[in-house]
């Protein structure tokens, strides 16, 4: 078969093993930029929990206090976690769902709403799960700095926290929390994957629109809102489960509905969303920055590895 006949076949497919790769390396690239905001989210969630000198009643507010108690540097606390995060979770995430995708796809046409929301929700239960030690030291550096001296852990990185984790409280508190962490990753995921892909399939079919970052931006802001809006309440409940400390043999919570309900009574309905601003801030960003990765090292490999010049991300 010809050159020439060949390009006019199927396109050409990136090896799955790529496709987990790319999908890792979009997500650490995308945390280098909003690792700060993520550590104001989690400060920002976990306020209420202790003594009101400790609590942040605005982002600015948070982000003011951590410049102030822990410097410039305080603002990165956590990075070397935020990292593990995006190599564990993400990459399977990531590769499990664009490998799907294309699994999925039928003479070029993508899968229905349904199928790539349920596409998201099984990448994004696998990945969480893979992803929750990394998740649990990530919680548990960025709320150190809101701690009194006494209280702080003082993991000194991610592999620091994984290793002290397991010798001081048992190789199973790596995935406490992992059920709220699974459920929350498959919200997150069904609303996040499938409304971007769809949000992106919507602006294309449009025709005002072409498969450029400008789109790619566009359908990215477009997916972060929808997702930070539906996890948050889940995502709080994960976030004080990781944290929570063991009081005289007990620990703080139950379980994901007993964070839920004692922080309804406690602070109100609306504080499940407390901290919306710096997780969408966050969130968005990363979203957009993810997909944009991605789908750019999806085109190159395309285009300039498998030598075909119909390059698409797909997503």
């Amino acid at each position: 078969m010809s050159a020439s006949s060949e390009k006019k076949g199927a396109p050409a497919q990136i090896p799955k093993g790529i496709k987990f790769l790319f999908g890792g390396t979009a997500g650490m690239a995308a945390t280098l930029f909003v690792q700060p905001l993520d550590l104001v989210k989690n400060r920002m969630q976990l306020s209420g929990e202790g003594g009101k000198s400790r609590d942040h009643k605005t982002s600015l507010h948070a982000l003011r206090s951590i410049f102030k108690n822990e410097g410039f540097r305080g603002i990165y606390t956590g990075l070397s976690a935020g990292l593990l995060r995006q190599a564990t979770y993400t990459t399977t995430r990531l590769g499990i769902y664009t490998s799907l995708f294309e699994m999925l796809s039928r003479d070029g046409a993508p899968p229905s709403f349904i199928k790539k929301a349920l596409i998201g929700v099984t990448a994004g239960g696998i990945g969480a799960f893979v992803g929750t030690p990394a998740e649990i030291s990530l919680i548990r550096m960025t709320a150190d700095g809101r701690l009194p001296k006494d209280q702080q852990r003082g993991y000194k990185h991610v592999g620091d926290a994984l290793m002290r984790i397991t010798k001081e409280e048992g190789v199973l508190t790596l995935w406490r929390g992992s059920g709220p962490t699974v459920v929350r990753a498959m919200v997150v995921n069904a609303a996040q994957l499938a409304t971007y892909s769809q949000a992106k399939q919507y602006l294309l079919y449009t025709g005002y629109f072409k498969d450029n970052l400008f789109t790619h931006f566009v359908a990215s802001m477009m997916s972060g809102f929808v997702t930070t809006a539906a996890s948050m309440p889940v995502d709080i409940a994960k976030t004080r489960i990781q944290n929570m400390r063991i009081i005289d043999g007990k620990p703080e919570y139950k379980g994901a509905v007993d964070v839920i309900v004692k922080t309804i009574s406690k602070e109100g309905f609306f504080s499940l969303w407390k901290g919306f601003t710096p997780y969408f801030a966050r969130l968005g960003p990363h979203t957009v920055l993810t997909f944009i990765f991605l789908e750019q090292m999806n085109k190159f490999y395309i285009r300039y590895v498998l030598k075909d010049s119909r390059a698409i991300g797909g997503l």
